[in-house]
């Protein structure tokens, strides 16, 4: 029995038309719907727009608070209160990325068991409150305590939002989407570099101050997406899935009028009929990752792994180098992050579009392998001393155009690789796996070989992290699925799905 809705209708037409089939299908406890083939049918419209603008405000998020932990290291470090080693530094930043681990792990189990709208604010209230503390740290313990309990809304915030994208844009739209949206980070590194620049003028305010100012700067921005938060529904395959079909044909129908051109096309759409269930026991969420689609995730794991080393090891410690290596003042930190943030920013707006053209398999391949070589060759000419601090924001610059969109390609392939009712927490685990091993161990890693003052060694960091991207590219080439303007349910099979 098929639960369909005519768009034409009014919502209560809708609504009385639904009811008894929808009653029927619950009583089977299964539902055969369309509603996946719709969404991906719609041209993009303002929906789109104004769910991919309130899902890219939480990487503007990270992006503000990765940028002002580096951009802030020097007035850390010359703090009268804090008065912080490189060490410390790359301590606070590892804690970081641990409460981004264990929030996304934490939340990312919770947004598969009761639905990605829910979390969309938990998770931003843990952000907002916590980041607000670390304005308020009178040591290192204080300041790693409070930079954990950010990291752990952020993590969170992860896995929700990459399964929202998936689950709503039309699959055509899906890569450029999902790169585009994960790179607004850069965004928020822009504005946390703008917002170093002022607040650490000791012209304008007192360092001392300045640096509490910058947190504070992020609390605030955060405020805004509660109200953005608003316009997103809940995820109507998810709803199908977890017993809730007329509150799912609703919202689509809802999508499908505010979209101009978005009526159901006149031709018959592909239908899937689902085993409604309440939630996925971890038993099974474990075969599935480790068993049925192991291969997905070898590659899953091989992306997570080195865009997390590449990006949090090099960009956490970021201003360090310019400081220790090349006198750059702490106060004009933020003018060397602005390029960076634009060839970062740029890489998945100019490059977005071929991972639905070109591949996926080839533009992962392509993006992995080249940011991984250039690393090396200009680790290497950094080690013989020949780059200015501009000649090494430009190299820096050119590499990350290619690593930005290599890095949200990580989450792209783990979101849309893997089924519907292991989604959230397959990122989650990923990436919680990812960055610990490549991300929480590596700004300290790179804090160590700072401080011991030998290009020579921050050279060994940069070959490892090079090394990691060339292997994952490898990976992607040989295991890659090419999930490129396919449905969801066509990648990746429901767990929920009947045999027809």
């Amino acid at each position: 029995m098929s639960v369909l809705t005519n768009i034409q209708m009014s919502p209560a037409q809708v609504s009385q038309q639904a009811s008894a089939p929808v009653s029927a299908a619950l009583a089977k406890g299964a539902v055969e719907t369309d509603i996946p083939a719709r969404l991906d049918s719609l041209p993009w419209g303002g929906f789109h727009t104004r769910v991919i603008a309130a899902l890219g405000i939480t990487w503007i998020l990270d992006g503000l608070e990765v940028t002002l932990a580096g951009a802030l290291s020097g007035a850390l470090k010359s703090s009268t209160v804090l008065n912080f080693s490189n060490t410390d530094i790359g301590i606070a930043t590892s804690a970081y990325l641990a409460g981004a681990v264990f929030g996304a792990i934490g939340f990312g189990w919770l947004t598969d068991r009761i639905g990605r709208k829910k979390l969309f604010f938990v998770t931003l209230a843990v952000y907002l409150t916590a980041t607000a503390a670390t304005a308020f740290s009178w040591n290192l313990a204080s300041f790693a305590l409070f930079r954990f309990i950010t990291g752990a809304g952020i993590g969170g915030e992860y896995t929700a939002i990459n399964s929202t994208i998936q689950e709503l844009v039309p699959a055509r739209y899906r890569g450029r989407t999902d790169l585009i949206v994960n790179g607004s980070f850069w965004i928020g590194a822009a504005i946390g570099a703008v917002s170093a620049i002022v607040l650490l003028d000791p012209a304008v305010i007192d360092p001392e101050l300045g640096w509490r100012l910058a947190f504070l700067t992020g609390a605030g921005l955060g405020l805004v997406v509660f109200v953005m938060r608003l316009w997103i529904p809940e995820s109507p395959r998810w709803l199908m899935i977890h017993g809730q079909p007329e509150r799912a044909l609703k919202i689509v129908a809802d999508i499908e009028r505010a979209v101009p051109g978005g009526g159901k096309p006149d031709h018959p759409l592909p239908k899937i009929r689902l085993t409604m269930r309440t939630h996925t026991p971890l038993r099974e969420v474990a075969d599935t990752l480790f068993h049925t689609y192991r291969s997905r995730s070898l590659v899953g794991l091989s992306l997570m792994v080195a865009q997390a080393f590449f990006y949090n090891a090099i960009f956490f410690t970021y201003a360090l180098v310019l400081t220790d290596f090349f006198a750059i003042p702490a106060a004009n930190i933020g003018w060397y992050i602005l390029p960076f943030a634009a060839g970062n920013f740029l890489g998945p707006l100019l490059l977005g579009s071929l991972f639905d053209t070109v591949g996926r398999r080839t533009m992962i391949a392509l993006t992995y392998s080249v940011s991984g070589i250039l690393l090396a060759v200009s680790g290497y000419l950094f080690s013989i001393g020949v780059l200015t601090a501009q000649t090494q924001t430009i190299a820096w610059m050119v590499i990350f155009f290619f690593a930005s969109p290599a890095a949200s390609a990580a989450y792209l392939t783990v979101s849309e690789t893997f089924p519907l009712e292991v989604r959230a927490l397959a990122i989650a685990l990923f990436y919680a796996i990812g960055t610990g091993i490549g991300g929480v161990a590596g700004p300290a890693l790179f804090g160590v070989l700072i401080d011991t003052g030998s290009r020579g060694s921050v050279f060994a960091g940069y070959l490892l992290g090079s090394v990691l991207m060339v292997a994952a590219a490898l990976i992607a080439w040989r295991h890659c699925i090419d999930a490129e303007r396919k449905s969801l349910e066509e990648v990746a099979r429901p767990l929920a799905a009947q045999n027809n």
